[in-house]
């Protein structure tokens, strides 16, 4: 999948406006735009332009079920949208070091148990579509 990752040591993590930071440890931004060909004929090779974005993020978290962590906050987004944010570190913002946002992006499944004996109980979240936008206000 083409796109670009994006994750430093950002100071805020925070999904439908909760801050989720402190039990994020991975996070992976694809910003893609879908391929739509567009081969006449005649030519000799497959051509494209394109299309709709389809953008997806991925979050490691570690599992924890209290009010404000991340079961409870993402439990109820199961099949809904929500907003995503993603700040460098306060000050930081750039051109070439942005907020990341993505407005509209759906949770379609949340695991809701996985570990192993002797580890912290982590998870890998993914949320799929939305429109993205970068903010270089500090």
């Amino acid at each position: 999948m083409a796109g670009t990752t994006y994750l430093a040591n950002p100071a805020l993590v925070e999904i439908n406006s909760v801050d989720l930071t402190d039990l994020c440890t991975a996070a992976t931004y694809t910003y893609q735009k879908e391929a739509l060909e567009n081969t006449a004929f005649g030519q000799t090779a497959r051509t494209y332009v394109a299309g709709l974005e389809n953008n997806e993020i991925t979050f490691t978290f570690y599992l924890a079920y209290a009010a404000g962590d991340v079961y409870a906050t993402l439990q109820p987004l199961v099949g809904t949208t929500t907003t995503i944010k993603i700040k460098p570190s306060s000050g930081n913002e750039s051109a070439t070091n942005p907020i990341q946002i993505l407005t509209g992006a759906y949770l379609a499944s949340l695991p809701v148990f996985s570990g192993s004996v002797g580890e912290l109980s982590s998870v890998d979240v993914t949320f799929q579509g939305g429109t993205w936008s970068a903010d270089v206000t500090p």
